[in-house]
Formats: structure tokens, C-alpha cells, sequence
């Protein structure tokens, strides 16, 4: 039997603090309101109680940041699309960030199972004067315990309007892809991350936030395998591939961290729910 899920946020500004109306229909909402960084930035985690997503699931978040609000959106756990008889898995994510908010994406990474049919969207509308922080870690299988991706494909969709559009598929039969030193060469765990602005950023502060990420990718063991660009005046972005979960998802996190410091002169403390 699917599961369709559906949640509303609307992110608001209450004198200093940063407030959130949650609805949601079906198996997916978020936990209490929590503010580990004081009151102006609201951080929350997304919650699917059943545990994973499997073929004719349908996951959808919409949410909408007001002015001046800062939000942390994050999960407890990897996102698991298992084995599908036929039908497709959709989950998608689709957000508004008004002028002068701030909003940072981070959930923790998308398992593609051997057998899956799956889609993760993502849609993120940044108004002038908005910014935000996001990533997308796939792993291919279970790199950790050897279970392969043999069959099956995961499509991808990633989409800031009118500024940067990806969309990739990635289907267990596409050796060349998935295999070719023009590809993926083996690795099982693909990573996408960004930092975004609503309006073309200075030069100096792209530079400055291009920087910080290469300095953290040359010191790390997968250098040669992770680089930052900026595809468009808008947005910097850093890609890796790497052989499992963990040292990919520490890479992020050093940049996020770096990135934090530069572009908002904020600490970058973890999320209290990646140490439970």
C-alpha cells in the first residue's frame, strides 16, 4: 500500500524571533520548533515515520520563508527508496525564500536500494536579497556493506528558477556512467552542494566562498575527487564523489561550516539529532 505525505511550512518573524505554522497530511511532519542558536533561527527535523519510501510513495514539502526569518531544515536519518514492483517514488521538495531570509538545506543522505524507481525533486525559489545553504548526498546501494546497485535507477531534479536546472538519472544498467573515469569511476556516493543568492553575489564574495571550499577539499582525502565552481554569478557549488557516506558527509560539513564563517559570520554547530 502507498503512502502519500504532505507538509506546509510558513516560516514567519515575531519581533526577534523566528516562528513556523506546520500542516501536514499523511506520514510525514516535523518535530517541535527548536532553537539551539537562540530565537532568530528556527531549526527543524523532518520526520517520515515509516521508516523509508517504496514505489507509489508520494513525499511533498512546501514550504515559504517570510522576510527576515533564518530556517535549518534537516532529517534524523537517511531517506531509504526501496526495491519498487513497478511503481515510481516521489519525493518532492518545493521552497519560497523571501527577500532577506535565510534558509539552509540540509538533510542527511538519500539511499537508492537495488531495485528502486525513484525521483527526488527539489525546487528552491530565492527572492533578491535571499540566501541559502543546501545540500544532496546519494548513496548507490550500501557502499558500507557491499550491497550493489544492480538494478533500478534514481532520478534527480534540482532546480533554482531562472538561474541553474539539473537533472540527471542514474540507472543501474549505465555502466558507462556509473563505471567510466568520465563518470562516477565506481564510486558509490554522489554529492551536490550549494550556497545560493537570490541576486548576482560580488565578485569578492563568490571568490572569497570559492575559496574557503577548496581550501577544506585540499585537505581532505578525497581531493581528488571533489571540486567547488560557480556555474552562474548567483551561486557557488561544490560536487564529490566518494566511495561511502561518511567522508563525503564530513566534507560537507567543513564546508558548511567554512561557508557559514565567510558568507554570514556565523559558528556552524551541528544539529543535536546527527549525535543521537
Amino acid at each position: 500500500m502507498a503512502w502519500t505525505g504532505h507538509l506546509d511550512l510558513h516560516y514567519t518573524r515575531d519581533g526577534e524571533r523566528t516562528i513556523a505554522l506546520d500542516r501536514h497530511e499523511g506520514p510525514l511532519r516535523v518535530l517541535q520548533r527548536l532553537y539551539p542558536e537562540g530565537p532568530g533561527i528556527c531549526h527543524h527535523v523532518l520526520v517520515h515515520p515509516p521508516g523509508g519510501v517504496v514505489g507509489g510513495d508520494v513525499l511533498r514539502l512546501d514550504a515559504r520563508l517570510a522576510a527576515g526569518t533564518h530556517a535549518v531544515l534537516t532529517t534524523p536519518g537517511a531517506t531509504r527508496f526501496y526495491r519498487s514492483a513497478g511503481e515510481p517514488a516521489l519525493q518532492s521538495t518545493a521552497i519560497d525564500v523571501a527577500d532577506g531570509a535565510r534558509l539552509e538545506w540540509l538533510p542527511l543522505e538519500a539511499i537508492a536500494y537495488s531495485g528502486c524507481e525513484a525521483e527526488n525533486r527539489m525546487r528552491f525559489a530565492l527572492a533578491p536579497g535571499a540566501e541559502m545553504m543546501g545540500w544532496d548526498v546519494l548513496a548507490l546501494g550500501l557502499p558500507a556493506t557491499g550491497q550493489a546497485f544492480e538494478r533500478g535507477r534514481f532520478r534527480t531534479h534540482l532546480e533554482l528558477p531562472g538561474v541553474w536546472l539539473e537533472r540527471a538519472t542514474l540507472a543501474a544498467d549505465d555502466r558507462r556512467l556509473l563505471d567510466s573515469p568520465l563518470g562516477l569511476a565506481g564510486h558509490k556516493v554522489v554529492a551536490t552542494m550549494w550556497f545560493a543568492a537570490g541576486s548576482p553575489l560580488p565578485p569578492a564574495r563568490r571568490e572569497a566562498m570559492l575559496q574557503a571550499a577548496r581550501e577544506v577539499c585540499e585537505d581532505s582525502a578525497l581531493a581528488a575527487t571533489a571540486g567547488a565552481t560557480s556555474p552562474h554569478a548567483e551561486a557557488v557549488v561544490l560536487r564529490v564523489l566518494a566511495p561511502r557516506v561518511e567522508p563525503a558527509q564530513q566534507l560537507l560539513l567543513r564546508v558548511w561550516t567554512a561557508w557559514r564563517r565567510s558568507a554570514w559570520q556565523m559558528d556552524a554547530p551541528p544539529p543535536r539529532i546527527w549525535r543521537t
